[in-house]
């Protein structure tokens, strides 16, 4: 593992990925049937937002937000804005849920959400609240996600005093797309648990057909299901910024279980997690499929080694994403020289990099003559062309290409085609380089 070493002071992020945690709250918000996300602040954050995601997942995605103006954000001290939205929200959408998240700008100016959702009477408007404090200025996506789902179970879930056995609740860090999130709850299933997963994107927004568009949360975990989530025997967090919220449901019910991994990606994390399994389930081997899955990846690892061996990455995304992404990577001899991640967290001294670094794409500009490929959202785009490098898009926002949210890295099958997926791209960049066909 490389020691981590902070950015060159300067002003401002000249090529900046980092997106915020207001952002990351409503992305998890979704992952609730039914949910409203409110956003407390200007009208530009709430449509940007909104934007970002719809072109994301090419779904319609609703958010409301407080319309925080100038005038308001000087004269008004933030509560008759959130009522007065609560109020239309109640009149035209009766939500199962909303949940109300901040913003730098309302932070700024001192709003007090929980002082503000404890005033508001909801009970009268059968309009149940959860409120999570996001500002724009700490932390970034993952933070966000991860602050929106501990609310979650801080505010909503209720204490049990016995455990359901073989019911597992899922905690999954934000970088997860839906198709992932689906795998691993049908893999846990097959060992005979009962899986919840909180937030729940795969039934959300997974890409599936309606019946219509609806100014609602269209799948995720029920809200039921939510309030008696402590019920479950084992919780099993997914990135090391999930551990927080399996602890916090832990505090629900001490007998729970709790399971934490720092990523399911490559042969070694998702053995890991197959000996968990068997054990708390007593069975002696996993299910046909699985085992045929992990031959074949013994088998891709093979495949790939000759391309990757000799290749060499630069990667940037959020915390929990480097650190499966270089584990992957390094099992199959790929060699992580530069690894950027969007804000400064415990989990990147985990990341398998020759060096690892919070900060920007002109930070991987900088190192452009070190790397052969690169791995990041849709910004890296452009900067892949200009320096030419072979490209892999992975993380929010992707708007290059269409079916992110069908797309898994995780587990056996999941590794695999990401593998196979590296080692062609880095094949063809060498061609082009060399101006030769791809094999």
């Amino acid at each position: 593992m490389a020691a981590l070493t902070s950015t060159p002071a300067r002003a401002l992020q000249i090529n900046p990925f980092k997106l915020s945690q207001p952002m990351g709250a409503a992305l998890a918000f979704f992952g609730i049937e039914g949910c409203l996300p409110l956003m407390h602040g200007a009208q530009g954050c709430a449509s940007f937002t909104k934007v970002f995601f719809t072109r994301h997942f090419c779904e319609p995605i609703a958010i409301q937000t407080t319309a925080v103006s100038d005038i308001c954000a000087i004269l008004d001290g933030g509560d008759a804005g959130i009522a007065e939205a609560l109020r239309t929200i109640g009149e035209k959408s009766r939500p199962a849920l909303i949940g109300l998240h901040s913003t730098g700008l309302t932070e700024t100016k001192g709003d007090d959400l929980q002082r503000a959702a404890r005033q508001l009477d909801q009970g009268e408007n059968g309009l149940p609240l959860v409120w999570v404090a996001t500002p724009d200025y700490e932390g970034g996506f993952e933070s966000g996600w991860a602050l929106a789902t501990r609310a979650l179970i801080e505010q909503l879930v209720e204490p049990q005093p016995h455990c359901t056995p073989h019911q597992l609740a899922l905690l999954p860090h934000v970088s997860l797309q839906p198709l992932e999130v689906e795998r691993i709850k049908e893999l846990i299933a097959s060992f005979g648990f009962r899986v919840l997963a909180l937030p729940d994107l795969s039934s959300a927004l997974d890409g599936h057909l309606g019946q219509g568009q609806s100014v609602l949360s269209d799948g995720g975990l029920p809200l039921a299901e939510l309030r008696t989530l402590a019920r479950c025997s084992h919780v099993l967090a997914i990135g090391q910024s999930m551990r927080p919220c399996a602890e916090a449901l832990q505090r629900k019910n001490p007998a729970m279980e709790l399971w934490s991994c720092d990523h399911l990606q490559g042969l070694l994390a998702t053995d890991a997690l197959i000996e968990r399994l068997l054990a708390a389930s007593g069975r002696k081997r996993p299910p046909l499929a699985v085992a045929r899955w992990r031959s074949r990846l013994q088998d891709t690892l093979l495949d790939c080694h000759f391309a990757l061996g000799q290749t060499r990455f630069a990667l940037s995304g959020e915390p929990d994403k480097l650190v499966g992404l270089a584990a992957a990577l390094g099992e199959a001899g790929g060699q992580v020289v530069l690894a950027v991640a969007s804000t400064a967290t415990p989990q990147l001294a985990s990341v398998a990099a020759d060096r690892v670094q919070v900060g920007d794409l002109a930070d991987i500009a900088a190192a452009a003559t070190d790397f052969d490929v690169l791995i990041g959202n849709f910004h890296a785009e452009r900067l892949s062309h200009q320096l030419g490098k072979g490209l892999l898009l992975r993380g929010y926002p992707n708007w290059e290409e269409l079916g992110s949210q069908l797309k898994s890295d995780l587990l056996y099958e999941g590794s695999c085609h990401f593998l196979f997926e590296a080692a062609n791209t880095a094949e063809r960049w060498r061609s082009q380089r060399h101006g030769t066909p791809h094999a």
